[in-house]
C-alpha cells in the first residue's frame, strides 16, 4: 500500500471505532475551499468532534499524535470555525480529538485522545 491508502486505511479504522463507541460520522475528509481539512466530524451525547486520524507503521520516528505540529492545528481549527459556521453550529458543544493509529506488528493499535488541542 502506498501512503494514501495507509492513510485512508487508519481513517476508516478511526471512524469504525468512533462508531462502535456511540458517535455518529457527520462528515469525513471535509475540506473546506484551502482552508484546511478535518479527517473525521462526529457527534455523540451532543458534543461534535473534530478529529485528526494520526498513524505510523514503524517506531522510527515516535508515536502518530506526537507528529501534529502547530501550523496543522491551526488549520484544523480554522476549519471546523468554518463547518459550525456553515452548518449554523456555533452553539453545540465541541472539542477537538486525535485519534492515533499504531500499524506496527500486523495488529491495529488505536488511542482516542479527547479534548487534548
Amino acid at each position: 500500500m502506498n501512503t494514501t491508502e495507509i492513510g485512508d486505511y487508519a481513517e476508516q479504522l478511526a471512524a469504525e471505532y468512533l462508531e462502535r463507541h456511540g458517535y455518529r460520522i457527520l462528515n469525513r475528509k471535509y475540506e473546506y475551499k484551502n482552508l484546511g481539512e478535518i479527517d473525521i466530524i462526529a457527534e455523540n451525547n451532543e458534543t461534535l468532534a473534530f478529529v485528526e486520524v494520526r498513524y505510523r507503521t514503524s517506531t522510527a520516528y515516535g508515536v502518530p499524535e506526537a507528529s501534529l505540529g502547530p501550523t496543522k492545528l491551526k488549520r484544523i481549527r480554522r476549519t471546523a470555525l468554518m463547518w459550525l459556521t456553515l452548518f449554523n453550529r456555533h452553539g453545540t458543544p465541541c472539542r477537538f480529538d486525535v485519534i492515533a493509529v499504531d500499524l506496527v506488528g500486523g495488529h491495529p493499535v488505536l488511542r482516542h485522545l479527547q479534548g487534548c488541542f
